[in-house]
């Protein structure tokens, strides 16, 4: 077993990781080991120099920042691991750094738009269980993953709660509005749910990201949604909505589940445009000349 393999065996089992970070790092650190062979090194033995040159190299194939970052920070975790286990005496990548990447704001839907989409009929073929899966979306704020691990276990109808397996196996308890409880009632009654089963199942166990992302994207345009969405959409679209109502970044941290509170800021560049437009609009003194 090579020394990554033996990172990646420790990030699955003692840190518990999502198959989806796993293969993120996988594909990060095989980047490097390709390079340093290519260099006539072992990835144990790279120095400082070489990273940069590494990330350079990455840099010219057409990697953008982000890329590069996510390379990096694989890079550091692997390198810390190392240092831990007496395998080097320094991290090699400790102190690069890698180009800064413009940030984008993400994209949200307004609360009309939240509204059309979620109240979708209950008559049609799964219409229950779609009014079911966007309200808890909505109302919640949970990640894809989240959603599609949920046990009607994990759901308190009758308290407004619902209890969330985050990343790194951190769980948080969420509320749940009125909307998605009655949603989720009369879901659970339709299906026959039970506590050990999916609340959203498939055709092999619980259903699949995949099929969630297909079908929100029908369900938009069904309900004459013309921007692109998708699962992540909702999310953000329940932290803006809720920053902008209370201004309380902490609540929307810990609504969220995220680990830190600077993941979190980004919401409030998009308060802050909201404010912006609201500003723009009613101030006699800040109107722009066409």
């Amino acid at each position: 077993m090579s020394v990554v393999d033996e990172f990646l065996s420790h990030l699955d089992v003692e840190r518990r990781v999502s198959p989806h970070t796993l293969a993120a790092y996988r594909r990060d650190l095989d980047a490097l080991s390709l390079w340093a062979v290519d260099n006539g090194q072992s990835v144990e033995g790279l120095q400082a120099d070489h990273i940069r040159a590494f990330v350079a190299a990455e840099h010219r194939r057409g990697l953008t920042p982000k890329s590069l970052q996510r390379r990096l920070s694989a890079c550091r975790s692997f390198y810390a691991w190392l240092l831990r286990n007496g395998r080097i005496k320094a991290s090699p990548a400790a102190a690069i750094r890698a180009p800064k990447a413009p940030r984008k704001l993400p994209q949200v839907l307004d609360p009309d738009e939240a509204k059309a989409l979620v109240e979708v009929p209950t008559d049609a073929p799964l219409g229950v269980r779609d009014r079911a899966l966007l309200e808890l979306f909505y109302s919640s704020g949970l990640r894809l993953s989240e959603l599609c691990g949920l046990h009607w276990r994990d759901l308190h109808l009758d308290d407004g709660l619902v209890h969330v397996l985050g990343k790194g196996s951190k769980q948080r308890i969420v509320p749940l509005g009125s909307h998605a409880r009655n949603a989720l009632g009369d879901w659970k009654r339709e299906s026959g749910g039970t506590a050990d089963t999916p609340v959203f199942p498939g055709r092999k166990g619980p259903i699949t990201p995949r099929a969630v992302q297909l079908r929100l994207r029908q369900l938009a345009q069904r309900q004459g949604l013309f921007k692109r969405v998708h699962p992540h959409l909702l999310r953000h679209s329940f932290a803006s909505h809720i920053l902008e109502s209370s201004g309380d970044l902490r609540g929307v941290q810990e609504l969220l589940g995220h680990a830190d509170i600077a993941t979190t800021q980004i919401y409030t560049h998009l308060d802050y445009q909201h404010l912006s437009r609201v500003y723009d609009a009613a101030h006699p003194r800040a109107k722009r000349k066409p």
